[in-house]
């Protein structure tokens, strides 16, 4: 069968293929209010495509009353076209993410739409903006309800007008309430970007995260260190030397860069599926050795920086010390000082639910995975112990019982659920599967609160589906 000849032809297409599977078609969901204000069944933080996909999976199981807000502006809401500087994803251009499977929906579909069959064949990986049209178009199509530039806040307890447990926000647009939370924000979910406290405590002009707007024209012929060996070093390294920097040097802890991509191995049906529901031991097991490994990078990224004279890579050189010497950066690493005009940290994101202003009210109570579980000493990581220990739903669970019985109505899915469930909401590759079971999550949540009401509808329901002749009917 000829794909679609132009993106009209495919959104017809999908118009059709989502009217065709939406069953069970019926509404379930009520309108609930508090203090008289609406109240969402579903506030979605985060309008990326982890939110997207949280969102769609949703929509399809006819929860409709939800939203997605995001505190960036329209089209800015993920890496793509802001701090992420690949030049395209790392991910195979054949997966499957945030459509869940539909066929009219994939990547892949668009971009033959768009671009023909041609250009999909010669093309190897996808362009991170394209990703991000797809996204922006993947949202319109869809129709998933996006407000940009609201900022969320602190999230408190709340009870809907008929007694329901629900959820309070604060928004910069003012406060917002919601039967479940969905906490989407990706990388930064559940704490922060962090760099090592002696790079931290440089003037600003000297230092920045690989997370941020870095202005690389100011770069041209200085000397730039970066720190670390996963595929985001390499990235700033690469768009420093493409800036004009007199020279880069990335800085490797390790005594050998990985080279071993594990994320390439985990891709199979049974682990991203029911990773989750195996033993403690075997899921920190599995994800200690994954993330210990750290995040490889690809053959494309090694050949973008080795094209330069002026770039050099030190291994078994972590940063041990930095201070300002005339103007220059001094780095004291095991094999002597090194000194350069600005540092690049690629240094990734630590846990930490202190960190995060929508969890202020409850983070002390937030269960991690170090209060769950202790390892043997071999595979002991103080890093990992870090990460949020989350029921089978993907919600927070209390370290102490009974103090703060509300987050079970807050679920996340982003970076932070790696160890309880594998790369689910951090990786592209992992979407279908992971973001429907999520949604089964907020789902049986709403459905178990509202089991009175739907038993009294079950009772009082009396619509006959046959019309019966009275006149046939013979009394015994």
């Amino acid at each position: 069968m000829p794909a679609p000849r132009n993106l009209v032809e495919l959104e017809a297409d999908i118009a059709r293929d989502l009217e065709l599977t939406a069953h069970p078609r019926a509404p379930w969901l009520t309108p609930k209010t508090v203090g008289g204000a609406p109240c969402l069944d579903v506030l979605i933080i985060g309008a990326g495509q982890c939110g997207l996909a949280v969102a769609h999976a949703l929509r399809r199981d006819q929860v409709t009353n939800i939203l997605c807000i995001d505190r960036a502006e329209y089209g800015r809401e993920g890496p793509w076209v802001t701090y992420g500087r690949m030049k395209a994803l790392r991910s195979w251009k054949d997966q499957t993410g945030p459509d869940l499977r539909m066929p009219s929906l994939t990547y892949q579909a668009w971009h033959e739409a768009r671009f023909g069959r041609a250009d999909w064949e010669e093309m190897r990986w996808i362009p991170k903006e394209y990703w991000n049209d797809y996204l922006l178009w993947f949202r319109r199509v869809t129709g998933i309800p996006v407000r940009n530039g609201i900022e969320a806040g602190r999230i408190s307890p709340a009870r809907t007008d008929d007694g329901l447990p629900a959820l309070r926000v604060e928004t910069s647009a003012g406060p917002m309430h919601a039967r479940k939370v969905v906490l989407a924000t990706g990388q930064e979910g559940v704490g922060g970007w962090w760099m090592p406290p002696e790079i931290a405590a440089l003037p600003r002009p000297f230092r920045a995260h690989s997370s941020e707007m870095i202005d690389f024209t100011r770069l041209r012929g200085k000397v730039v260190a970066v720190l670390g060996a996963g595929a985001s070093a390499f990235d700033n390294a690469a768009v420093a030397l493409e800036a004009g920097a007199a020279e880069v040097h990335l800085f490797c802890r390790r005594a050998e860069p990985v080279v071993i991509q594990p994320y390439r191995w985990l891709t199979f049906a049974g682990f991203l599926r029911h990773l989750g529901e195996m033993p403690d031991e075997w899921r920190w097991r599995f994800m200690s050795y994954i993330l210990g490994l750290r995040e490889g990078f690809a053959q494309d990224h090694y050949d973008r920086v080795r094209r330069f004279p002026n770039f050099r890579m030190h291994v078994g050189a972590p940063w041990e010390a930095a201070r300002i010497e005339e103007g220059r950066v001094v780095l004291t690493t095991p094999r002597g000082e090194f000194r350069a005009d600005f540092c690049i940290t690629a240094t990734g994101v630590r846990m930490d639910p202190t960190l995060c202003p929508e969890l202020a009210e409850c983070a002390h109570n937030i269960a991690l995975w170090r209060d769950r579980y202790t390892p043997p000493p071999e595979e002991a990581n103080e890093r990992l112990g870090c990460f949020p220990y989350l029921n089978q739903d993907s919600a927070f669970v209390e370290r102490r019982p009974g103090e703060t019985p509300w987050i079970a109505d807050i679920h996340l899915f982003g970076i932070g659920t790696t160890m309880s469930f594998g790369p689910s909401g951090s990786s592209i590759n992992a979407m279908a599967i992971s973001a429907p079971r999520l949604a089964a999550g907020v789902t049986r949540g709403l459905f178990r609160a509202d089991l009175p009401r739907l038993y009294a509808e079950l009772r009082a329901y009396d619509v006959p589906q046959v019309e019966l002749d009275l006149t046939q009917l013979a009394a015994e």
